[in-house]
């Protein structure tokens, strides 16, 4: 067997037999080698050729959305007032320095009008000519200086002539405030004329440049090439050009954007895992250096995006909810910002959520946020527990259907009435959902529109956990709230129940495999192990370069957002401080005030240890009834109020009886109970009306079934 090259390059020999999977159409009767790789010649047409070709955008990135732009705006505004207002600020001190150094100025302009008039630049080659062998031509050219500075003195004469009848006339002709602005002026040259070049007028800047330093393809491949791995190190020893970079490095955002290809073999994973060593070769903090993959190209394109500042350490752009009045959550809301800067969409219908950080990098903080921007939305019912008692979530209890901090064994009781109660909610909303006809929900799932629909109560339902773990490691109860949460996170997505779940221990006992396994979105910050980071992102996260161990602990706030996209991002969440989140969540409770939406906890109607149907509202709400049959929904509340007032105080407050009604309605609803209209009598106008009201037999009814329920009756 004698393999020969062929034209197209590589070829293969074929042994004297023919193998058998060879097809009688491809052997070559004398067994000569076969090329395997085609000529080296294009034959894509030139369609195909544009084709393949990647089109960059025609405007800048901060040009394309009009927040960016807007805020891009804002920022060059905020950076010249600064400017005029810090040398605005330093004007006098300027204006001092130059009369004191005008005396100087008029000095040096004098000494220069002098050496002008008598031609003093013309002495040194008049001195090199004062010999014997060049005196005719010393006489030229001192004949040609008295010529010169005869006409000079001529000149001087006539300005200093004009000045003189100018300094006579002007203030008898000129306003005053001309004059002085001349004189101003000319003290101001003065001054200037008689500054030193080491001692400006203005000595100082008022913005520092960082003085950041280019991003080359020099320094990016030299930084690869000592990060130590082999087939980086081996490529590049056989060619130079083994590192590719199929685009041109270009500003993106604050910062710098690098696309670049691998050696064959070499993964962005492995450079992930040294981003402490690539950040050290660049010269850069460790919070400027993020490389990703672009694994729509292959496992070895790298996408290096150097920042001008640590990222933990750089503005971050106002949260555009912290103005807004109210959110959508089937909708994506403003999560966090990039690397760039710019903000990522997180949207939590239809999902449930795990958060996992060693203590101190955010995590809490995280989840706050998201609970309010659940709590933006008037129909969301949200149910926060803070299992670490430090009260961190207190910011949410007056938006809170259900809320508790602490893992006391009253704390723990006061749970698990609840979250079996948000068993059987599960339970009753497939019973509608799949009675409901096909043309209201055709893909048997909560829908805004059936959200927005109040006698359904298909409105979503928002599951939040701080140190979740202490739950699931309860001795007595944990199997039991696996169990029910497991479910929640399972069948609730489709149902209106968003699970958010916060550990600082992300393993299997805290989070269990049933539950993470089936969370959609997950946001992981500093973790020390590969456990730990799959156990939040997902299996075999580590091993795709998806690494939140390599955050630092300064990186507070930062970690990696998994299932909103198709790719994982950096991303920042928003820090609220408690102020800020009390805020915000009064803001919201006002709108569901306005809406009435006000449940639960918020609303004085909450759960107790050993009462899980929540209240005394139905023998309060058969008290303000009174003898009567029936009664309008906005007497109750009125009556309501005047018998708890820091109870159903804020029903009455309410601007309106609709919504007085609205509110009543959405109270009675979980024991079964609808308001309808009845006929009663306006105590204001003496006329009858139909309005929105409950009968007292509906009422009894309930309260007899409770009894029945709890074995009492």
């Amino acid at each position: 067997m004698n393999p020969t090259p062929g034209e197209g390059g590589k070829v293969i020999a074929f042994p004297t037999t023919n193998p058998p999977e060879i097809l009688d159409a491809e052997l070559v009767d004398d067994h000569t080698p076969v090329p395997v790789d085609t000529p080296a010649v294009d034959g894509s047409t030139w369609l195909e050729r544009l084709r393949s070709q990647q089109r960059q955008p025609i405007l800048p990135s901060y040009l394309t959305s009009l927040s960016e732009a807007k805020e891009a705006g804002k920022w060059v505004a905020r950076h010249y007032a600064h400017k005029a207002g810090y040398h605005l600020a330093r004007s006098p001190l300027y204006a001092l320095r130059l009369a004191v150094r005008s005396p100087r100025g008029l000095l040096l302009l004098a000494v220069a009008t002098g050496r002008w008039v008598t031609d003093a630049e013309g002495r040194p080659a008049r001195s090199e000519t004062a010999t014997g062998d060049k005196a005719e031509l010393y006489l030229k050219l001192s004949q040609q200086r008295d010529r010169r500075v005869q006409l000079r003195w001529i000149q001087l004469g006539l300005v200093a002539a004009l000045g003189l009848v100018a300094f006579l006339v002007l203030p008898h002709v000129l306003p005053e405030w001309v004059l002085w602005s001349c004189a101003v002026l000319a003290v101001g040259l003065l001054g200037k004329l008689g500054s030193p070049k080491d001692k400006p007028v203005i000595a100082s800047r008022a913005v520092l440049s960082g003085k950041v330093q280019k991003l080359t393809s020099d320094s990016v491949v030299q930084a690869l090439s000592v990060l130590g791995i082999a087939g980086i190190n081996q490529a590049l020893a056989k060619n130079p050009d083994a590192i590719g970079f199929p685009a041109p490095i270009t500003r993106d955002g604050p910062g710098w954007r690098a696309d670049v290809d691998l050696p064959p073999g070499v993964t962005v994973a492995e450079v992930i895992e040294r981003r402490a060593k690539l950040a050290s070769a660049l010269g850069r903090p460790l919070g400027c250096v993020w490389p990703e993959g672009n694994a729509e190209i292959h496992p070895g394109r790298l996408v290096l995006w150097v920042g001008d500042q640590d990222m933990s350490k750089s503005r971050q752009p106002t949260w555009p909810l912290r103005k807004t009045g109210t959110v959508d959550l089937f909708r994506p809301q403003p999560f966090g910002t990039d690397q760039r800067g710019r903000w990522v969409d997180i949207t939590l219908m239809f999902v449930s959520m795990v958060i996992g950080a060693v203590p101190r990098m955010g995590k809490t903080f995280t989840l706050r946020e998201l609970l309010l921007i659940a709590g933006m939305d008037a129909r969301a019912e949200l149910h926060c527990y803070d299992l670490k008692g430090t009260g961190d979530l207190s910011p949410l209890a007056p938006i809170s259907h259900r809320y508790r901090a602490g893992d006391e064994p009253d704390d723990i009781a006061y749970a698990l009435a609840d979250l079996r109660a948000l068993a059987g909610e599960l339970r009753r909303r497939a019973k509608v959902i799949r009675e409901l006809p096909k043309d209201l929900c055709p893909e048997n799932k909560v829908t805004p529109e059936l959200a927005g629909k109040k006698s359904l109560g298909l409105h979503p339902v928002v599951l939040g956990v701080d140190e979740c773990q202490k739950w699931f490691e309860h001795p007595d109860h944990g199997a039991e709230i696996e169990e029910i949460v497991t479910d929640l996170v399972k069948r609730g997505p489709a149902l209106g129940f968003v699970t958010l779940l916060a550990t600082q221990r992300p393993d299997a006992r805290s989070i269990p495999t049933a539950i993470s396994d089936n969370a959609v979105l997950r946001f992981c910050l500093k973790v020390t192990g590969q456990q730990a980071n799959d156990m939040v992102l997902g299996t075999s996260s580590y091993r795709n370069g998806i690494r939140a161990t390599t955050l630092s602990f300064r990186d507070k706030g930062i970690g990696y957002l998994v299932g909103e996209g198709d790719e994982p991002r950096i991303t920042r969440s928003v820090y609220l401080d408690g102020p800020d989140a009390e805020q915000l969540a009064a803001r919201a409770r006002t709108t569901r005030v306005a809406v009435g939406r006000l449940t639960g906890y918020a609303a004085g109607l909450d759960l107790t240890p050993d009462e899980d149907d929540g209240s005394t509202l139905l023998t309060d709400v058969l008290a303000a009834i009174g003898d009567a049959d029936k009664a309008w929904s906005e007497a109750i509340v009125d009556r309501l109020a005047e018998l708890r007032p820091a109870i159903y105080g804020p029903w009455a407050d309410l601007p309106t009886g609709s919504a007085k009604a609205t509110q009543l309605a959405s109270a009675l609803k979980p024991f079964g109970i609808s308001t309808k209209q009845v006929w009663g009598t306006d105590p204001a106008t003496g006329k009858g009306a139909n309005r929105m009201g409950v009968k007292r037999d509906w009422i009894a009814q309930a309260l007899t079934e409770r009894d029945q329920q709890r074995g009492h009756g």
